[in-house]
Order: C-alpha cells, then sequence, then structure tokens
C-alpha cells in the first residue's frame, strides 16, 4: 500500500551562544525551535551550536562554523536551515549564498505556523500583515532579472522595476489590511460593550501548557486542544457558571520567547481581550524544566500590552507530569529547584503572600484540585462583581 502522506522536510538548526547566555538555555532555545519545527511539518537533522560574544552581522555565524553548517546540508541532504533569532535582510541574502537552499528564522518558522493554524477571516488577516509587514524589507534579490537596466543612449529602462512595484503593492496591501483590522477592532469594541455586565476571565501563559483543555473542562466545550504550539489562534469566549456566579472564560494565543514585535502588534485586536479583562489566570506548565523562564517570557508580553497589574491567578497545571531529582541521603551538594519535591514547590509559591497573585496546583486532564480551582476563581469574580455591583450582593 502506498503512502499519501507528505514527507517531512529536513532541516538543520543554528544558533548562536552569546557571550551574556548559557549553553544550556542556547539548548532549550534550541530544543523549543525543533518543537516549533515539528509543529510546522518538518524534521530536524542536526543541530549546531557557536560559541560567540555576538552574532554576526554579515553571516549570523563564523565563517569556519558557516563552512561546517554545509557540510552537515550536503552529508545529510536537508532542505534548509533554520536559525534561532531573526536575522537581517544582509544575513538573509548574504547566508543563501553561501548555503544555496532556503533559509528561514524563528520569526519566518512563527508566522509559517500562524498561517496554517489560522482558521477565522480575524486571524488569517492578522497573519497576513504580520508576514507582509516582514516580508517586505526582504524583497532584495528575488526580482535581479527585471530590475532596471543601465544609462545610455538605447540602454533606459521601463521606469519603475519589478522590486519597487512589489514593494508598492505590498505597502498598499499593509494599508488595507490595517484598515480591515481597524474596522474589526471596533466591532470587537461593541462586541466587549454588550459583555460588560459579566465579568470577564482571561487565559494566559506560555504556548502549549494546557489553556484550551481547561476552557473546555471548565465550560464543559470543545474547543480544539492538540499537543502542538500554537494549537489555538483565535479567541475563544464561553460562558462559566460557578455556584450561580456567571461569567466569561476567554481563550487566548499562546505567547512564546523571541515572539516577533510585528505578531504582537498585528494580534493587537486579539490581545485587547487581555487588556479588557477582569481576571488573568496564568496557567503554567510546572513539569517543564524552565517553567520560571516561560512565566517570564509571558510577564515580558503582558507588560508590552500594559496588562501586567491586573488580578492573577497562578494555575500550575500539569503537576501529574511534574518530576524531580531524588538526592542520596549522602550527597553533600546544594539543593537546587531540580532536587524539589512537588509539596515544597507548593510551599515556596504558598508563601509569597504579599504577591499580586493567588497560586493553585492543577492538572487538567487528571482533574486533580479542579474543585479547588473553581473555588479560587469563584471568589475572585464574586469580589469584582461586589464592587460592581454592591446592590446584587445578597444573591451570592
Amino acid at each position: 500500500m502506498i503512502s499519501t502522506a507528505p514527507i517531512p522536510e529536513k532541516a538543520i538548526l543554528v544558533s548562536v551562544c552569546p557571550a551574556n547566555d548559557t549553553m544550556e538555555h542556547t539548548e532549550e532555545c534550541l530544543n523549543e525551535l525543533a518543537f516549533l519545527l515539528d509543529t510546522a511539518g518538518g524534521i530536524a537533522v542536526k543541530q549546531v551550536i557557536q560559541k560567540l560574544d555576538r552574532p554576526d552581522t554579515k553571516t549570523y555565524i563564523g565563517s569556519g562554523k558557516l563552512e561546517e553548517v554545509i557540510e552537515y546540508k550536503n552529508a545529510l541532504d536537508a532542505d534548509f536551515i533554520v536559525f534561532d533569532d531573526e536575522l537581517s535582510p544582509a544575513q538573509l541574502r548574504n547566508l543563501e549564498r553561501a548555503f544555496n537552499c532556503r533559509i528561514l528564522d524563528r520569526t519566518t518558522l512563527i508566522l509559517d505556523i500562524f498561517a496554517k493554524r489560522a482558521r477565522t477571516s480575524i486571524a488569517k488577516t492578522q497573519v497576513e500583515l504580520a508576514q507582509l509587514q516582514y516580508m517586505l524589507p526582504r524583497l532584495t534579490r528575488m526580482w535581479t532579472h527585471l530590475e532596471r537596466q543601465r544609462g545610455g543612449i538605447g540602454m533606459r529602462g521601463p521606469g519603475e522595476s519589478q522590486i519597487e512595484t512589489d514593494r508598492r503593492l505590498i505597502t498598499e496591501k499593509i494599508v488595507l489590511l490595517k484598515q480591515k483590522l481597524a474596522s474589526i477592532d471596533k466591532q470587537k469594541v461593541l462586541q466587549r460593550k454588550n459583555r460588560e455586565s459579566l465579568v470577564r476571565v482571561a487565559l494566559v501563559g506560555y504556548t502549549n501548557v494546557g489553556k484550551s483543555t481547561l476552557l473546555n473542562l471548565l465550560s464543559k466545550s470543545d474547543v480544539f486542544a492538540e499537543n502542538k504550539l500554537f494549537a489555538t489562534l483565535d479567541t475563544t469566549v464561553r460562558k462559566v457558571v460557578i455556584d450561580n456566579l456567571p461569567f466569561l472564560l476567554t481563550d487566548t494565543v499562546g505567547f512564546i520567547r523571541k515572539l516577533p514585535h510585528g505578531l504582537v502588534e498585528s494580534f493587537k485586536s486579539t490581545l485587547d481581550e487581555v487588556c479588557e479583562a477582569d481576571v488573568l489566570m496564568h496557567v503554567v506548565d510546572i513539569s517543564h524544566p524552565n517553567y520560571e523562564e516561560q512565566i517570564a517570557s509571558v510577564n515580558k508580553t503582558l507588560e508590552e500590552i500594559g496588562a501586567v497589574d491586573k488580578p492573577t491567578i497562578m494555575v500550575f497545571n500539569k503537576i501529574d507530569a511534574y518530576t524531580f531529582i531524588q538526592k542520596d541521603e549522602d550527597d553533600l551538594t546544594p539543593m537546587t529547584k531540580a532536587n524539589w519535591p512537588l509539596e515544597m514547590l507548593q510551599q515556596s509559591w504558598m508563601a509569597k503572600e504579599n504577591a499580586s497573585y493567588k497560586p493553585i496546583f492543577i492538572s487538567s486532564t487528571q482533574k486533580i484540585n479542579i474543585d479547588s480551582l473553581r473555588t479560587l476563581m469563584y471568589d475572585e469574580v464574586k469580589r469584582i462583581h461586589a464592587i460592581r455591583y454592591p446592590y446584587n450582593n445578597f444573591l451570592y
């Protein structure tokens, strides 16, 4: 029987470990890049890291490492090369000449996944805008055969070169898309005004931490959820009722480290749901070894959109998958978080009494501590509802 499944394209992943970073962190970023590639439908056949003070301005990596990657590409028959940072137009041009194949960076890969996952009209418009904004300064060398001819009698060109035409068309398209998104923003504002009578809770967090699964569990809905990065792009709003107290629960797009600024700008209408929310539920994958860095990445994005100071419930998800390294009794090395059992980790977060958030540890797939989460959500929503509608307090 002949398989009709598409053959995954092979890629080599490349990253630079700068002087102010560690190899462990760079390897973690590269592993995440491999997960992004898997989500996009490709497969990583090799990972390459070079220790440099900073990325080379011409080719991102040094000349020696460049030759090494070319040898890997030829030996492994790789289809393209993916770099873990956003490449400048000059770097992209030089690398295409050196490798003679497709060159992608983290931004391109994320945009490709967003384009693949976009389902609704607004998501497709947002992704297209981000793609065009990224493409605009990188149009060089695409139309060299149609460039303006050199001067002289009988040698003058047609006036406007093809690359200039493309740049003008893309600029006009960007303007149209921004106008379309502005119109969508107005519609969204009206929709949110119609929902002002209810307290709004927004699920935020790193991508693939279980936000959609948690939404399905709390609202008894069937929103698409998958163990892939950026499984959900479209904002989903569901009404939830806990002990006769109704409120709205919103699922939003997941964040990621090195999130392209163009995506944050393009998804403004989606992220406005976070800005307009009364309470944030920051979902964290506690089983991830670098969950604290993921928390920092999410908080950085929340700060960019002006939503970092909202009342927050920290939901540490996937406690069923949490593991730690058990130390021997005669091991005298200092205790690290990798050696902490879950109980010790819970106590450390619970002890932060002056923090602006309320922590809780759950498993949405195994339904562990879900009743406690509902109670915590009820108390927080009731508090806000009592401030907004003091005359209705006797109902709850």
